[in-house]
């Protein structure tokens, strides 16, 4: 019975018996013409990528180019086909100028200030934006209104509203009592003092920023465990103390990151105050953005406004390097 049933297997072929003459094997056919094709798809992409090239080139690289050239030579008009090397001699005139030490502190004030400001209030907003409230769809859509519009027409809407002879805000003090009705001792709030008009561009600068602040802190505060917060409650930790010790330690990178950003753009703040002020009164809101515009285009200094403009990009570099820094020290600690 068991030889039948050995008999009965089939019986495995050697190995030798699998082997096929070289002619019947499948070889792949090698593959042609790869490289052509390649090569022009390569060649395609440059050609695409041409017009990128040429807007960077026009908007960023040919400027920042010309802008060299002329801090370093006594340009006088842009139409002038020669001018005179000067090296350095423009940074020098420019270093030992008084107004640009004035600018200067005065682009710190509005830096510090607009950027605390901007922070702290939209922190406020983005705790109210995160709360499981009804509607909190509508109150995004509402918050994001001031920064959608664009800068310059920001200014002129403050700019009316700031108006001594037909302002909205010497109105609404008039309605409450607090100006007479011929409003002869209403505030002359862009045009009496520097500092007056300095703090109105703040408040101009924070009402069209808050929300992109805010909406930045949101995207933090989103991503803080709803568990921590529970674990607070049990420890019966009030606000104030899940405010500082659970939500701000926790939102630390994303206020980094929001600071320098916000830094950045204060520093270099140009268009509103342009709108509102033009610089006014007795140069009190002039910043040191707007001291290289009027020393350029009003003075007709090409070469000092340049060196201007270079000294604002070296401070810009400066702080874009400490924002990288920070990014890179908020990518490490959520590894």
């Amino acid at each position: 019975m068991s030889s039948s049933v050995a008999s009965a297997q089939p019986v495995e072929p050697a190995v030798d018996d699998l082997t096929l003459p070289v002619d019947e094997l499948e070889v792949d056919e090698p593959i042609v013409h790869r490289v052509p094709i390649v090569r022009s798809q390569g060649f395609t992409a440059l050609w695409m990528l041409v017009p990128a090239f040429l807007v960077v080139f026009g908007i960023i690289v040919y400027p920042l180019v010309r802008t060299a050239i002329y801090s370093v030579t006594d340009v006088q008009s842009v139409m002038q086909t020669s001018a005179p090397f000067v090296g350095l001699g423009n940074f020098v005139k420019v270093m030992s100028n008084h107004n640009l030490w004035d600018s200067l502190g005065r682009t710190l004030y509005f830096t510090i200030v607009s950027t605390t400001l901007e922070l702290i209030v939209g922190l406020g907003i983005a705790a109210l934006l995160n709360a499981k409230i009804r509607g909190r769809w509508l109150l995004r859509t509402i918050v994001v209104i001031p920064w959608a519009v664009p800068t310059i027409v920001s200014g002129a809407l403050w700019r009316g509203i700031l108006n001594t002879q037909y302002g909205a805000l010497d109105a609404l003090l008039h309605q409450l009592g607090l100006v007479a009705a011929d409003y002869s001792d209403a505030p002359i709030w862009l045009a009496s003092s520097p500092m007056l008009a300095m703090n109105m561009v703040i408040l101009a600068d924070v009402w069209k920023t808050v929300p992109v602040v805010a909406f930045m802190l949101l995207a933090g505060l989103t991503s803080i465990p709803e568990e921590v917060y529970e674990a607070a409650k049990i420890d019966r930790a009030g606000p104030v103390r899940t405010l500082w010790s659970i939500t701000l330690p926790l939102l630390l990178p994303s206020i980094s990151i929001v600071l320098v950003l916000r830094i950045i753009e204060a520093f270099k703040v140009f268009d509103v105050i342009y709108v509102m002020t033009g610089g006014g009164p007795a140069s009190g809101t002039t910043t040191i953005a707007l001291y290289a515009y009027n020393m350029a285009f009003h003075n007709q200094q090409y070469g000092i406004g340049s060196a201007l403009a270079y000294i604002i990009v070296f401070a810009i570099a400066i702080l874009a390097a400490i924002y990288l820094r920070a990014l890179r020290r908020s990518e490490m600690s959520l590894l």
